[in-house]
């Protein structure tokens, strides 16, 4: 059952109404009889914001440039909008009576709220205030519950389907769960600061179970493990999905794959750090140690959105054997820190060619792929990433790779990224072996 908690802060009614109380407080705050409020104080608060929200853009997105993607133009006013509800409510303070300043003050709350709402509906990074508050999702159990590398797993033809000889039996739970743990770099020795989160389907909570397949998901720059929890809803739609398949789905392993929520190792081995090592290497070691899964990694995809898009498509061409799958959602054409010059210098002390090993465009010219395959999806509003995409697509095609190509709604934002998956998971399916393709 929903709670306030899990309101949604997306869509519907909460954030109209939270927009439409912001539209109400700005009218507070504008309406002051006192002609030199018109002529003097708005005219200097909608300059001053308007000042510092562009030079706050320039230096993020021009200066700076931590993100691999610009700051989206609606934000950036909505930015400009929450600076002129806050400098409003500064100035409506002096030489008024407490109950007025009191109003004020809150109309400038309600107006930096309303932009922030705005802000979270076009991401969509935080659908409920569950999220927002990064409580722990209504379903999370503890790891030591969950049932690990023990016991007789259901004997499996190779050449079936999965789903062709799988019967849940009675006492099988109607959902799945999602989990944390912390998953070592005990090889790459990459800075993990942050723990996994794991989805397990409702067959893998069954005795015996079958072998389930693996979907490792990878989360983009800035971001953490848990924005496919939040953002991209993997329990509901992976809970969807198995209901739709007698109780069965991949086990879905979201590591940490930057180290921290700003960082950006490029997804590559360098002095940045070792995240190809560890995500390739240390992630699958450890859940094939650990959870009780199909271990062939032909039957095992990897998968992510924007940076983590990008990061899985790196991996599915540097590490074939390990991830023969792959989604890549709104990815770009190379890993970037901001420029190539910038990139080259940092990761690879001005080595261009060292650089050109791990981009995309360049690892799909020397080699082939046999038994690789992919999907590159990407929402048709995304001016930024869409030709990016559009580029990796036709090399990976003149390459030989049985690559799909789907466009979703939505920009550089959840809406095309969740859709991005969901709409991929019927093919992974197949690719994974749990339906015959």
């Amino acid at each position: 059952m929903n709670t306030v908690l899990d309101w949604d802060l997306v869509r519907g009614a909460v954030p109209a109404t939270v927009t439409m109380a912001g539209l109400a407080a700005g009218a507070v705050l504008l309406f002051r009889r006192d002609r030199r409020w018109w002529t003097r104080t708005v005219p200097i608060v909608a300059t001053a914001c308007t000042v510092v929200t562009f030079v706050a853009w320039l230096i993020v997105d021009v200066l700076w440039k931590p993100f691999p993607d610009p700051v989206p133009r609606s934000v950036i006013a909505w930015i400009g909008v929450a600076l002129g509800g806050a400098g409003l409510a500064i100035a409506w303070q002096p030489r008024r009576r407490w109950s007025l300043r009191g109003v004020g003050a809150l109309a400038g709350v309600v107006v930096v709220l309303a932009a922030g709402a705005n802000i979270n509906a076009h991401f969509g990074h935080y659908p409920s205030l569950r999220a927002a508050f990064e409580l722990p999702p209504a379903n999370e159990v503890p790891f030591t519950s969950v049932g690990l590398a023990t016991g007789t797993p259901l004997p499996r033809s190779p050449e079936r389907a999965l789903l062709e000889g799988w019967q849940p039996p009675a006492t099988m739970p109607k959902n799945g769960v999602v989990t944390q743990v912390s998953i070592p770099a005990a090889t790459s020795h990459f800075p993990v600061t942050r723990k996994a989160y794991l989805y397990l389907p409702p067959a893998y909570r069954t005795s015996p179970r079958p072998l389930l397949p693996v979907l490792v998901l990878l989360h983009g720059q800035p971001g953490g493990p848990r924005d496919w929890i939040d953002g991209g809803q993997i329990a509901t739609m992976m809970d969807r999905f198995a209901a739709a398949h007698r109780g069965v789905a991949p086990v879905v392993v979201m590591p940490d794959a930057t180290g921290d929520a700003f960082g950006n190792p490029l997804c590559l081995d360098s002095r940045l750090g070792r995240a190809e090592t560890y995500l390739a290497g240390d992630v699958p070691g450890w859940v094939k140690a650990t959870l009780q899964i199909d271990p062939d990694n032909r039957k095992w995809a990897v998968a992510g959105y924007s940076y983590g898009g990008t990061c899985a498509l790196q991996l599915a061409l540097r590490r074939p054997g390990t991830f023969p799958t792959f989604v890549d959602i709104s990815g770009q054409d190379e890993p970037t820190l901001g420029s190539r010059a910038k990139t080259v210098a940092d990761a690879f002390d001005g080595d261009e060619n060292a650089f050109r090993r791990f981009t995309p465009i360049d690892l799909l010219a020397p080699r082939g792929y046999p038994g690789s395959a992919g999907v590159l999806s990407v929402g048709r509003s995304d001016s930024v990433f869409l030709p990016q995409q559009k580029r990796v697509f036709e090399a990976a095609r003149r390459n030989g790779i049985a690559v799909t190509w789907r466009e979703t709604p939505g920009s550089h934002n959840w809406q095309a990224w969740s859709a991005g998956l969901s709409d991929s998971l019927t093919w992974l399916a197949g690719r994974m072996g749990l339906v015959k393709q």
